[in-house]
């Protein structure tokens, strides 16, 4: 059983930028798709952006593309999420999650099968 942590959030102005990282403090996830994808209190889970296992494909949702990239290395086992240009609307929990064994990168929530506990990014106006 893997256990995501995710790290790197905080409080940031508007136009500020952070970098999220996900670690496995069990298992690992180096051959596994992973994702990003973040919650605001009273909704669903939003999906942020995910990258294949092998980190050749990469997509992200329409409110964060080119301003977010998704990275990976695999030797270190880590998941990066750079955010720039952030906005007061990025302000949300957001979490790691693992998708399926040599899979490619996906959208969809019921493709990842284990998430971290999140880490919390406040953009301020």
């Amino acid at each position: 059983q893997v256990q995501l942590v995710e790290s790197g959030g905080g409080l940031v102005q508007t136009g500020e930028s952070l970098t999220l990282s996900c670690t496995a403090s069990e298992g690992s996830f180096t051959n596994y798709a992973m994702g990003w994808f973040r919650q605001v209190p009273g909704k669903g889970r939003e999906f942020v952006s995910s990258i294949s296992w092998g980190g050749s494909r990469t997509d992200y949702s329409e409110s964060v593309r080119g301003r977010f990239t998704i990275s990976r290395n695999n030797i270190k086992g880590t998941v990066s999420l750079q955010m720039n240009t952030l906005k007061p609307e990025d302000t949300a929990v957001y979490y790691c999650a693992r998708g399926g064994l040599h899979s490619d990168s996906s959208q969809r929530e019921a493709r990842y099968n284990a998430w971290g506990q999140g880490t919390q990014v406040t953009v301020s106006s």
